[in-house]
């Protein structure tokens, strides 16, 4: 199920326009309806607790009136006067009043429902100590209320406080009110929705003018996918674009640099295989035009052509390691391995080439140092770089070859006493088939490979090598392995 969901959604990707707005609208109506609701329930509060207090209010008057009166105690007053405002009372308040005697008898009943009934209630009983109470119930919208009617004392004329003479219990309704407020919210609900759709449309045009630089932005896109890589992609309008800007034209530029390496790569391929059979080509040719060749002039033109064919195979024996070495799946045989040994089976291979120019070869150890890595392939990049120190070294010159360690990585640095490299081309000395100096690079049988084979082996360890050089004083290239060799 989630699977398809997934499916689904990847079909039916959406604009991130929608949350935009989604979002826009709801930070600004959801503090607005709060904010409508805390004042509605707020005001409801309000309206009721007034309500109390002026019910409470004039039933207080007509307690005290009825105390003086002596409508519970007098029983030749004539009350009629008094029960028509209690009649009056309970319409203005759209509820009922019920007067209850000491003997906690019903004497008067506006609805004329309970009279002459007894009425025993916890309210009631507090009322006779002396305590008013109230209680609302906001499910059935009505409040009751018990005000006790105070005794009066005929001959001080003055109300006794602490005695009661009976207790004044009202029932009111506040229907009316939650029916304004009912209407009320009908008309606030009819302006929030009118907010709402000004809110919507107005979110809408925001985030479109918000997001209109990256629609440009994703049409300068679809220009270079389209193959226009001279395509500038330049939207500055917010930081953000102005990044995603720079980082594709940074991208595209690799791109162009990668293009053109590649077809300078082809170029030069062609160039380095043709030039060996051209060569070959003209011995041949020179030999079959030549009538009664001496022996001396043909074995000399074939050690020629031999010499030759061993530069092409080399050549090609270089393309195929590179290739192999680029391929995704091609991958490294790491073992743990012991790098000074390793190192002395290379100089121990070249020492006779560096007789032959009387250079010295020194190694340095400044530890034992045991690495995960590929033998087979570290092996042919150490090999590159010592016997690229005594090709391009001076007569009677050195080369040193320096180990060390530290916890996380090792160091093998190759420095030598040869030619150097002009300063303008260190940067190039890496790339496939590039020479600092073409003709001497052909005289020493460099195919321009091995530089590029060497970085490429160094990568593919998740290491780094860099080079320093005086022109004329010699080169020291410098590799850092990790130790630990992790996919």
């Amino acid at each position: 199920m989630r699977e398809r969901i997934r499916k689904i959604y990847r079909k039916h990707t959406p604009s991130v326009k929608v949350p935009l707005i989604i979002l826009m609208v709801m930070f600004c109506m959801i503090p607005l309806l709060v904010e409508s609701r805390i004042l509605a329930s707020s005001s409801r509060q309000s309206q009721v607790e007034r309500r109390i207090i002026d019910v409470q209010n004039q039933c207080q008057i007509l307690s005290n009136k009825m105390s003086r009166t002596g409508y519970l105690t007098n029983s030749v007053v004539d009350n009629a006067a008094i029960d028509t405002e209690l009649s009056l009372l309970s319409d203005i308040f759209s509820g009922r009043i019920l007067i209850v005697n000491s003997g906690f008898k019903i004497v008067e009943d506006t609805f004329s429902l309970s009279k002459g009934k007894t009425l025993i209630s916890n309210e009631v009983i507090r009322c006779f100590q002396g305590e008013n109470t109230s209680r609302y119930d906001s499910l059935k919208h009505y409040f009751v209320l018990a005000i006790p009617i105070p005794e009066f004392e005929q001959e001080t004329g003055t109300i006794t406080t602490g005695k009661t003479a009976g207790v004044m219990i009202v029932t009111a309704s506040t229907e009316s009110m939650y029916s304004l407020e009912d209407s009320l919210n009908d008309k606030a609900s009819l302006y929030e929705m009118m907010i709402f759709v000004i809110l919507l449309i107005l979110a809408v045009l925001s985030v479109h003018f918000i997001m209109k630089p990256f629609g440009s932005l994703i049409a300068s896109i679809r220009r270079v996918g389209e193959g226009n890589l001279d395509e500038d992609v330049n939207e500055e309008a917010y930081r953000e674009t102005k990044q995603i800007s720079e980082t594709i034209n940074k991208t595209l530029e690799k791109l162009k640099a990668a293009d053109q390496s590649r077809q300078e790569f082809v170029s030069n391929v062609s160039h380095e295989l043709k030039t060996p059979i051209t060569s070959i080509r003209v011995l041949a040719d020179s030999l079959m035009g030549m009538e009664d060749t001496p022996k001396e002039l043909y074995q000399e033109f074939m050690h020629d052509i031999s010499d030759e064919i061993d530069r092409e195979s080399k050549i090609i024996d270089d393309l195929l390691t590179l290739v192999r070495m680029d391929k995704a799946s091609s991958g490294l045989s790491c073992s743990q391995v012991q790098i000074n040994g390793l190192i002395e089976m290379v100089l121990k291979r070249l020492r006779p080439i560096a007789r032959k120019r009387n250079i010295e070869l020194i190694f340095e150890s400044k530890r034992d140092v045991s690495a995960d890595i590929d033998e087979v392939k570290f092996s042919l990049a150490v090999n590159n770089l010592v016997e690229n120190a005594v090709k391009y070294n001076k007569e009677d010159g050195w080369v040193r070859v320096t180990l060390d360690a530290d916890h996380k990585f090792f160091y093998l640095k190759v420095a030598d006493s040869g030619i150097g490299i002009p300063a303008e081309f260190k940067e190039r000395v890496f790339e496939r088939f590039y020479r600092v100096d073409k003709a001497r690079s052909r005289e020493t049988g460099g195919t321009g490979l091995g530089l590029a084979i060497t970085k490429s082996v160094v990568l593919m360890h998740h290491g780094a090598i860099r080079v320093d050089s005086v022109e004329g004083e010699g080169s020291t290239f410098m590799v850092r392995i990790p130790l630990i060799y992790i996919p």
